[in-house]
């Protein structure tokens, strides 16, 4: 279970996403925009010392619930990004996958529309 004082926050001269936990980083999960101004989430890290809490997902979660609220599209590129989305729904997100990572239509929760 997530630590109750965490905090993730946006940070856009980065192009990543922070976690804090009492105000301490904790690590982070980094993005790029691509050429149709999507964010493609590539790289995901907590840091060991924060390991075993459920922070990967708490900042998973918090991070896709701001890009969709934001109204960004995500390609999720990142293995720990990929598997979260296939096994958890983030309300309103849209998701372009990428072919390799696209799951079948019964597996994932999160089937948005891709943009064209």
């Amino acid at each position: 279970m997530a630590d109750a004082a965490h905090t993730v926050i946006r940070n856009d001269e980065k192009d990543r996403y922070d976690l804090f936990v009492d105000d301490v980083p904790a690590g982070f999960a980094g993005f790029r925009r691509d050429s149709r101004d999507r964010l493609v989430f590539d790289h995901t890290v907590v840091d060991n010392a924060f390991s075993g809490r459920g922070l990967g997902k708490a900042l998973a979660a918090d991070a896709l619930a701001d890009v969709a609220q934001r109204g960004e599209i995500v390609v999720p590129e990142c293995p720990f990004i990929v598997k979260y989305l296939r096994e958890n729904e983030v309300a309103g997100l849209q998701i372009d996958w990428r072919d390799e990572d696209a799951p079948a239509a019964a597996e994932a929760p999160n089937t948005g529309e891709p943009s064209a």
